[in-house]
C-alpha cells in the first residue's frame, strides 16, 4: 500500500487557518487525492506570530495530522499546556529539553509507524537551538524499530543548512522538508534515489501582503 503524506509550510495568521478550514477544502483535497497523513507547520497559525489552542484546534478541525512548530512555537504562553498535552502538536525537538512539549511524534498510517520529526536550524535564527545533526542522531536511535519511515520538518532561514542536513539525513529518513521563509523553493528532489527533499514548502496565508502578514503604508 502507498502511503501519501501532504506537507504544508507555515499557516499564516486567520487567513490561512479560515482557508484550509473552509468549504472543507483541505479535507476535500485530502479525499481527492487519497492523502494518509496531513504534516502542516502552524507556529504561525496566530495573530501576531505563535499558536494558539484555538489556532492548533483550528488545524487540527481542517484535517493536520500533526503540527509542527519553530521559533515563534513559544510566544503565546496559553499553548504551553497545549504542547505537554497534546502529543500530535510538537516543537523543535533540539530546542531545550525545559521547553514545554516535545520535539517528535510517531503517528500510526494504515498500519505503518511514520515518525514526524521536527528541527531547527542555527543559522540567522532568533531562538537558541543545538545542533539540528546530533538532535537529528539523538532521536532516530532512541526510536530504532519503532518506525517504518521519519519524515523531517527542519525549520530554517539558511538554506545551506537545510540542505546539508537533507545531505547529512540522506538513507536515514524518507523526506525533509524545510520551512519558515515563507517562500516555495523549486529545489524539489529525491537525493540519491532516497530521501525526498524541498529547501522551503513556502506558506498558506494571504498573498495580498508581505509573507502573510497585512502590509501596513508609510
Amino acid at each position: 500500500m502507498n502511503v501519501k503524506i501532504l506537507m504544508l509550510g507555515d499557516v499564516v495568521g486567520t487567513a490561512g487557518c479560515d482557508y484550509l478550514t473552509s468549504k472543507g477544502r483541505l479535507r476535500s483535497f485530502v479525499r481527492e487525492r487519497g492523502i494518509s497523513l496531513v504534516i502542516a507547520n502552524g507556529e504561525n497559525s496566530a495573530e501576531g506570530n505563535g499558536i494558539t489552542p484555538t489556532s492548533a484546534k483550528s488545524l487540527t478541525e481542517a484535517g493536520v495530522d500533526v503540527i509542527t512548530g519553530g521559533n515563534h512555537t513559544f510566544r503565546k504562553k496559553n499553548i504551553y499546556g497545549m504542547l505537554d498535552d497534546e502529543g500530535t502538536l510538537i516543537r523543535p525537538a533540539n530546542i531545550t529539553s525545559h521547553a514545554p512539549g516535545t520535539g517528535h511524534v510517531t503517528v500510526d498510517v494504515f498500519g505503518y509507524r511514520i515518525l514526524v520529526i521536527n528541527l531547527q536550524g542555527q543559522i540567522y535564527m532568533d531562538t537558541h537551538a543545538s545542533s539540528p545533526f546530533d538532535k537529528l542522531d539523538y532521536v532516530l536511535s532512541s526510536e530504532e524499530g519503532r518506525y517504518d519511515a521519519a519524515i523531517v520538518d527542519i525549520h530554517a532561514e539558511a538554506t545551506s543548512e537545510k540542505l546539508a542536513l537533507a545531505r547529512y539525513a540522506c538513507g536515514k529518513v524518507s523526506a525533509v522538508a524545510g520551512t519558515h521563509t515563507h517562500i516555495p523553493t523549486a529545489d524539489a528532489k529525491v537525493i540519491d534515489g532516497y530521501t525526498g527533499y524541498i529547501t522551503d514548502l513556502g506558506m498558506c496565508g494571504s498573498m495580498a501582503g508581505v509573507l502573510g502578514v497585512r502590509l501596513r503604508t508609510c
